[in-house]
């Protein structure tokens, strides 16, 4: 998959020399790490997710507590209120299963309060590097803390403080790593 990335980043590439297309980078990671409004949202993602990770624990403990249980007191039993038993540890489990994937499974709550949180913050600067890309009469532009590798980067064509700037969050004192 990489491999592939990396053969269409090098036709772009030769195309724009061709076609004297002009490109650049920005690097988003730095960007939102500049954003107050997205450490909130991380922080308040890390909190439920935290909540939630508890709540789970303790509804997988009390389903094994049950277990630990029902094994004490096996001999004790009929297999009739064995089975009983067993069964309804069972379906506890498959409602404790259900729930983890409700909240944390594909398309569950964390993901949706997560894409809640943060697809605002990212639309703001996506906002942000097509003005920046526009005003600077930019073709492509690149992510550099994205999956794409890039080997070598000139800082000339760095749109990242651009971007800052477009934001409102720019500092003249600040150095892009």
């Amino acid at each position: 998959m990489k491999f592939f990335g990396t053969v269409v980043v090098l036709q772009f590439l030769l195309l724009g020399s061709l076609y004297a297309q002009k490109f650049g980078y920005v690097d988003t990671k730095y960007v939102l790490s500049k954003m107050p409004e997205y450490a909130a949202a991380q922080d308040e993602i890390n909190q439920l997710s935290l909540a939630w990770e508890e709540e789970v624990q303790e509804l997988y403990k009390a389903v094994e507590t049950m277990e630990a249980e029902l094994k004490a007191e096996e001999v004790l039993l009929t297999q009739e209120m064995y089975a009983e038993r067993k069964e309804e540890i069972d379906l506890k489990w498959s409602e404790v299963k259900d729930y983890q994937k409700k909240i944390f499974g594909f398309e569950g709550l964390f993901f949706l309060k997560k894409k809640e949180l943060i697809k605002p913050v990212q639309d703001k600067v996506f906002e942000a590097v097509e003005k920046v890309a526009k005003n600077n009469r930019l073709q492509i532009v690149f992510d550099k803390a994205g999956e794409l590798v890039m080997i070598y980067t000139d800082p000339i064509h760095d749109y990242t403080d651009y971007v800052l700037e477009e934001l409102g969050l720019g500092d003249a004192n600040d150095t892009i790593k």
